[in-house]
């Protein structure tokens, strides 16, 4: 069971660096952080799983 806590915990530090490095804007990082804190397994999946954000067309010129 320790080998599983250790795991799942090294997975939430890894989406966490992941949602602060991304290009998302601050407000949905703070919710993202939150999820992935508030529903380990759950919040760190659903990060993995969704599309990543985009920057604007306009913000790559």
């Amino acid at each position: 069971m320790m080998a599983l806590a250790i795991v799942i915990f090294v997975i939430d530090l890894m989406a966490i660096i992941n949602i602060v490095q991304s290009v998302a804007r601050p407000p949905a990082k703070a919710l993202w952080i939150v999820a992935v804190i508030l529903l380990p397994v759950l919040g760190a999946g659903a990060w993995f799983l969704a599309p990543a954000p985009r920057r604007s067309s306009s913000r790559m010129r």
